[in-house]
C-alpha cells in the first residue's frame, strides 16, 4: 500500500500512529535502544537484557520491528539454530531518537518524581479541605 495522502499524526486513521505506537511502546524503545548498543543480538541475549520481558512479548515485538522495516532478522542454518537481530538503516535512525528520549527520561526522573509527589500532596489536602 502506497500512501498517497497527507500525513498527519494527529489523525485517527494515519498509519503513522501505528507505527509511533510499535516504536514508543514499552518493549519496542527498550528493543531499539538495546540493538542500537549492539551490532546484533541473539533472541536470548535479548530476553536476559530487557527485565521482565516474556518470551511471547519480545517474540511479537520483534516481529512488529521486523515487519515495519526497523529490525533484520537473520536465521543461521546451525545446529542449534541461531537468529541474530539488527538494525536496519531505518531502525537506526528509529532508534537514534529512542534513544536520547530513554536518556532524557533517565536524567529526568528525580525531577519528575518531585512533581509527582508535589501533585499528590496538593491532592491530598484538596481532598481533605472538601471534606471538612
Amino acid at each position: 500500500m502506497t500512501v498517497s495522502f497527507p500525513l498527519d499524526v494527529n489523525a485517527a486513521n494515519c498509519p503513522s500512529r501505528v507505527v509511533l505506537d510499535h516504536v514508543t511502546s514499552r518493549w519496542g524503545v527498550l528493543v531499539l535502544a538495546l540493538l542500537l548498543d549492539t551490532e546484533r543480538q541473539r533472541f536470548s541475549q535479548l530476553r536476559r537484557a530487557i527485565g521482565g520481558i516474556s518470551e511471547k512479548m519480545l517474540a511479537q515485538t520483534l516481529q512488529t520491528l521486523e515487519r515495519d522495516g526497523l529490525l533484520l532478522r537473520e536465521a543461521r542454518p546451525v545446529i542449534p539454530p541461531h537468529v541474530d537481530y539488527s538494525l536496519t538503516p531505518l531502525g537506526r535512525e528509529f532508534a537514534e531518537r529512542v534513544w536520547a528520549l530513554t536518556r532524557l527520561v533517565e536524567r529526568r526522573v528525580p525531577q519528575v518524581t518531585e512533581a509527582q509527589e508535589a501533585y499528590d500532596r496538593a491532592r491530598r489536602e484538596r481532598e481533605r479541605a472538601a471534606a471538612g
